[in-house]
């Protein structure tokens, strides 16, 4: 029952942090950036945001993004951020549904549960694999954008990006934990199951010869 509740708490953080990582990769506000103290620029509306797919312009009543098409000119952290941040929302997807055909309340026919803990811990790693792309675009994008154009603070979609990483992280540790150690167990209790049976046919094939000797003689 207590592995039954952690699978589903490591389900549920998953997909809270595909959520996360989506929202992340399809907005623009990783960071915001200044030519001037920040509050000097909100007092002159000439805040910017930058994001892997547009610098924006944030003003009263304005708010104008460009979106970043040269993409052979583009810095090697935005490039990056894109490849990575693609990569894992779409391995979120197969990740989930293998998650959670590998619930207990669901059951494909009379399948084993070793294939349950099997599809489960695949889909474990690729939420770890999820995450670990969020971790790297979301700690490299401030840092070049640093770099690149000074004086920053971090955006909503940073906030958003870092928050999923963290659920991803938690839930693909405990699915693939779970999984493991109910697998392991389950290991054991055939094979358990396997040598009482061995040893209990010993016995009464040793009380049949004797039965036969006695009948013989």
């Amino acid at each position: 029952m207590a592995n039954s509740c952690l699978q589903l708490s490591g389900f549920l953080m998953s997909f809270l942090g595909w959520l996360g990582i989506i929202i992340a990769t399809a907005t623009n506000d990783w960071v915001t950036t200044c030519k001037y103290g920040m509050n000097t620029c909100k007092k002159m509306d000439e805040l910017g945001a930058k994001g892997p797919w547009a610098d924006c312009v944030i003003s009263t009543g304005l708010y104008h993004c460009v979106s970043l098409t040269q993409i052979l000119d583009l810095p090697a952290y935005i490039q990056t951020t894109r490849a990575l941040m693609i990569i894992g929302s779409i391995l979120g997807l197969p990740a989930v549904g293998l998650i959670l055909m590998s619930m207990p309340c669901i059951s494909l026919g009379n399948e084993p549960q070793s294939s349950k803990d099997k599809r489960s811990i695949l889909g474990g790693v690729l939420i770890l694999i999820m995450a670990l792309c969020g971790m790297v675009c979301t700690v490299w994008f401030p840092i070049g954008a640093h770099q690149e154009q000074g004086l920053m603070s971090f955006g909503f979609s940073l906030y958003v990006g870092w928050v999923g990483t963290a659920f991803s992280l938690l839930g693909g540790s405990l699915v693939t934990c779970c999984s493991a150690e109910s697998s392991s167990l389950s290991y054991h209790d055939n094979n358990r199951f396997y040598y009482s049976k061995q040893g209990g046919g010993n016995p009464q094939t040793a009380s049949s010869t004797n039965h036969a000797k006695s009948a013989h003689v």
